[in-house]
């Protein structure tokens, strides 16, 4: 028993050292050897695998510009709601009317001015010389063309805009809102586009309205002249709702 193992042990080293054996060129000298090399090469196929370059299929977000304005006593609440709508990817431009008091109008320049993340992107901006805008009258279209023109001309390329009052709040992150607007065409509007605008027609278009923000330094409601006109041939009229939002 004891020399059945002395010579399994020798035939062992002997087979070691014949599978060991190289030529002068440093090659294996035995077949089975290299069988076997390539063998192990072939069976494991990982080290073959390149990875795949990523290719996002996601499109670019948009930039979204923003109009929030507010009256006397809105001041909280302007920065309330800039705060939640707030992404560096976007333009604001804020306001507050001339009701609202000088100290209100400069605590919201201090807030803007000394917020470090505004000052970072700077994508914010304060209307400083404050309007005076009456409620349903065109010194509110008026205010609202003021914004889109510093929008335009202090901010940069964007593509859609949303005019929003202090009482507004967003129901979604604006990383859902930018999500969802990244798979929209860059030209859709969200405004009644039509001169078909029916019941409008008798009840907007034909009354003359009077603002007297036109004209007064102080806020007061429009109002109605009894002496109707024909309908506007000059131009179209389109309809949308305020909110709007368009590109």
């Amino acid at each position: 028993m004891t020399l059945l193992l002395g010579l399994t042990k020798i035939c062992s080293l002997f087979l070691l050292f014949l599978a060991t054996l190289t030529s002068p060129e440093g090659t294996p000298i035995l077949p089975f050897y290299r069988s076997i090399t390539a063998a192990s090469y072939s069976v494991f196929v990982e080290s073959k695998l390149r990875p795949l370059p990523v290719v996002s299929s996601l499109p670019p977000p948009p930039s979204l510009a923003y109009l929030v304005s507010g009256s006397k006593g809105d001041d909280a609440a302007v920065t309330r709601v800039l705060l939640a709508l707030y992404h560096p990817n976007n333009r604001y431009v804020v306001h507050l009317d001339l009701e609202s008091s000088p100290e209100e109008r400069s605590d919201l320049v201090r807030f803007v001015e000394g917020h470090a993340l505004f000052k970072r992107f700077g994508n914010v901006r304060v209307i400083k010389k404050a309007n005076l805008v009456t409620y349903r009258g065109p010194t509110m279209v008026a205010n609202t063309l003021h914004a889109v023109a510093i929008l335009l001309r202090e901010l940069g390329d964007w593509d859609w805009f949303i005019n929003l009052s202090a009482s507004d709040y967003p129901l979604v992150t604006q990383d859902d809102l930018l999500h969802t607007f990244s798979y929209l065409p860059r030209d859709l509007n969200f405004i009644d586009h039509t001169s078909d605008i029916g019941w409008k027609d008798h009840q907007r278009a034909r009354p003359i309205i009077v603002d007297p923000g036109l004209y007064m330094n102080k806020k007061q409601d429009v109002f109605w002249i009894t002496q109707r006109r024909s309908r506007p041939t000059a131009f179209k009229l389109f309809t949308g709702e305020d909110p709007f939002l368009v590109c």
